[in-house]
C-alpha cells in the first residue's frame, strides 16, 4: 500500500511519487523534537522540521536528501515536506559547508544583535548538518 509523498523547496521539486517502505518507514525525517518515521497510514501530523537528513525508501530503493528546516505534513493519503532549502545529498560540497560554517562562527564571534545572532545561529546549524551529511556520505570520521 503506497502513500503519495511530495518533497519541495522553494527553488524546486525533488521528490513526487507513492513510495513504500515495506513494512519499514517510507520516510525518515528530523523533526524539532527528534527523529520521525513515518509509515503508511501514520496518524495526521504536521510538525517543523530541523536541518538534517531526510530519508525516503521506496521498496528496496533508498534516496538521501538534506532538508534546512521547513514544515512536515502526514495526511491519510499523502505526505508533504515543505522545505526552506532543500537539496539532494550527493550535491552537497563538503568545502562548501565548511567554509559557510566557518564564516557563520567567526560572524558570531563578533558583535551582533539579538536578531542577527539568531540569524547566525541558524545559518551554523544548516552548515553544520549540511556538513555531517556530506561526511557520512563520504565515509569520512566527524559525521555522526
Amino acid at each position: 500500500m503506497g502513500v503519495q509523498l511530495r518533497v519541495v523547496s522553494l527553488e524546486r521539486s525533488l521528490f513526487e511519487g507513492e513510495v513504500d517502505g515495506l513494512g519499514r518507514p517510507f520516510l525518515v525525517a528530523q523533526g524539532v523534537e527528534g527523529e520521525l518515521g513515518i509509515l503508511p497510514r501514520h496518524a495526521p501530523l504536521l510538525t517543523t522540521l530541523r536541518p538534517g537528513p531526510l530519508l525516503i525508501r521506496n521498496g528496496s530503493e533508498e534516496v538521501t536528501l538534506f532538508v534546512g528546516g521547513g514544515f512536515l505534513e502526514v495526511l491519510p493519503d499523502r505526505v508533504t515536506v515543505l522545505a526552506d532549502v532543500a537539496e539532494r545529498a550527493e550535491e552537497i560540497s563538503e568545502e562548501a559547508a565548511d567554509e559557510a560554517r566557518r564564516r557563520a562562527q567567526e560572524r558570531l564571534a563578533g558583535v551582533v544583535s539579538p536578531e542577527e545572532q539568531q540569524e547566525l545561529l541558524r545559518a551554523l546549524a544548516v552548515a553544520e548538518a549540511r556538513l555531517r551529511l556530506a561526511r557520512i556520505r563520504r565515509g569520512r570520521p566527524g559525521g555522526a
